[in-house]
């Protein structure tokens, strides 16, 4: 925490680990690294229209000013007066060059994150200096963040705009601001986040963000000498549930939604199910916790596409034996290119396209559910192509195998199959592919088996990154079975009418051909 002055008219609430993930010796020599890019050189005199990677987010994070409250939280610490003077003339510099609506002014300036963000930095940088020109711009900053045509309820923004009210309501001695925010940021966890603990952002990278940041406020309610909401809290403990259950045996976040496949979760102290099916839209299971080889899958219904979330409803993803195998295309920027656009679509998502128009926005429902401690099985179905699109889930432990039906009463689909990049095409014949990593095997299963297609695939597996991937489509039908066997290469298969055994490593398991697959 710092060092508290009293020569001022009110508290200034300065959390220093907001502003951490900055080389404080590249900032000093006038180089900053933002939203996962290289490093750039802002020199003395800051062109701040300047967006040297062409990227908005990078664009975003320049004028959020996170990386000067580095400055100041490292002088606090050292006593280095060279971090505050650089802070104070970085922000001096930026308050002279960015009038709000002045001409030639960058639009990520005063955008309502930016804002939010920068809040924080700048009450923090206010304990040591002590200018009008400073003062002031708090003052509007404030009046930007209390201004409701600007809020953004229920949505991340709107809690990061909280907290910087709340903040520079407390530096000013502006309590009514200060209560506005606490009322607002109450209100709006209620709206966001459902008593499960789903988000209703729909990524779960989304509700571990949410969950700090909503941490970060409760420090800063404390220190404001506010009365904590009981209310607040209750929803950041409810998102624990949900974060837990998004993050896979490995250690990182189910990459749903905006998720990009190497953000790390969390590891929440709870005793929770293995399986748990959440109403706001998610099916997350494993065989056990705290062990990396655990089996784990997802399943995606619920509400249509909002916010941060993606056309992936029907949507599986699998890991079995301390391997990835499904997996989704990810996020990879909010850039406005055909391929950011293709990772939010069907296509790019482990779910069944039916020939015919596409419907955005059309919710799934969990039609039932059946759940044992080895054998989990599920129904889902909706209306994304104008007919009803059912999809049958089956997953077995053990003897690890995932088998899905999809169907359709009339017409045509086709289910899509994007595997992990490591693993590459062994061997094929009709109904069958087998792909590996080194010596491991995992094969998928079609019937019927005619007309099955291998192509090579692109996802994003962080961001501003690709890899290529397999890609397997199933023969067009009105019904298609598929079966992943992890672990195996072309396993024996036996039919006895209306059954299919598959012998898997772990031993048999049978499969239904017709209607649910289990």
């Amino acid at each position: 925490m710092f060092w508290r002055a009293r020569t001022t008219s009110g508290r200034a609430i300065c959390l220093s680990d907001q502003f951490s993930g900055f080389t404080v010796k590249e900032l000093l020599q006038g180089r900053v690294a933002l939203a996962g890019l290289p490093a750039v050189d802002l020199g003395t005199d800051v062109d701040w229209t300047a967006n040297p990677h062409g990227n908005r987010s990078w664009a975003l994070n320049l004028h959020s000013l996170r990386w000067l409250g580095r400055l100041a939280a490292e002088f606090e610490r050292t006593g280095e007066r060279a971090y505050l003077d650089r802070a104070a003339d970085l922000a001096d510099h930026w308050i002279r060059e960015n009038p709000r609506g002045g001409q030639g002014v960058s639009p990520w300036a005063w955008a309502e994150h930016a804002v939010a963000l920068r809040a924080p930095a700048l009450v923090c940088l206010s304990e040591h200096v002590r200018t009008r020109r400073l003062w002031d711009s708090l003052a509007e900053h404030g009046e930007v963040l209390a201004d409701s045509a600007l809020y953004r309820e229920g949505h991340n923004h709107g809690l990061d705009q909280d907290i910087g009210l709340l903040v520079v309501g407390c530096r000013l001695g502006r309590a009514r601001w200060r209560d506005l925010a606490v009322r607002r940021m109450t209100r709006s966890a209620e709206v966001a986040i459902d008593p499960q603990g789903v988000l209703h952002e729909q990524a779960p990278r989304y509700g571990l963000y949410v969950h700090r940041r909503l941490g970060v406020a409760l420090r800063a309610i404390e220190e404001s000498g506010a009365e904590t909401p009981a209310r607040l809290v209750a929803r950041r403990t409810a998102l624990e549930s949900y974060i837990a259950h998004a993050t896979q045996p490995d250690g990182f976040l189910a990459p749903l939604g905006d998720g990009h496949a190497d953000a790390r979760g969390a590891r929440f102290a709870h005793q929770e199910p293995e399986v748990r099916v959440f109403d706001g839209g998610y099916v997350f299971g494993r065989t056990a916790w705290q062990d990396p080889g655990s089996a784990y899958y997802s399943i995606r219904f619920g509400p249509g596409r909002a916010l941060h979330g993606h056309e992936d409803h029907l949507g599986v993803t699998y890991s079995a034996q301390g391997r990835r195998i499904l997996v989704e295309a990810g996020f990879h920027s909010y850039e406005r290119t055909g391929f950011v656009a293709w990772t939010r679509s069907p296509e790019a998502h482990n779910v069944p396209i039916v020939a015919g128009g596409f419907r955005p926005g059309t919710p799934t429902r969990l039609v039932g559910s059946s759940i044992g401690p080895t054998r989990q099985e599920y129904e889902l179905s909706d209306e994304a192509y104008g007919l009803t699109r059912t999809r049958r889930v089956l997953v077995s432990h053990g003897a690890d195998l995932l088998a899905v039906r999809d169907s359709v009463p009339s017409g045509t689909l086709r289910s899509l199959w994007h595997f992990d990049p490591a693993l590459k095409v062994v061997s094929r014949r009709p109904g069958v592919v087998v792909l590996g990593d080194g010596s491991w095997r995992v094969t998928l299963l079609h019937l019927p088996g005619e007309g099955q297609a291998v192509r090579p695939g692109l996802i994003a597996p962080g961001i501003q990154r690709t890899a290529e991937v397999v890609t397997v489509l199933s023969p067009e039908a009105a019904g298609v079975l598929t079966v992943i066997v992890p672990g195996c290469a072309d396993p024996e298969v036996s039919f006895a009418g209306d059954l299919m055994t598959v012998r898997t490593p772990g031993g048999p398991v049978t499969v239904r051909l017709t209607g649910a697959p289990c």
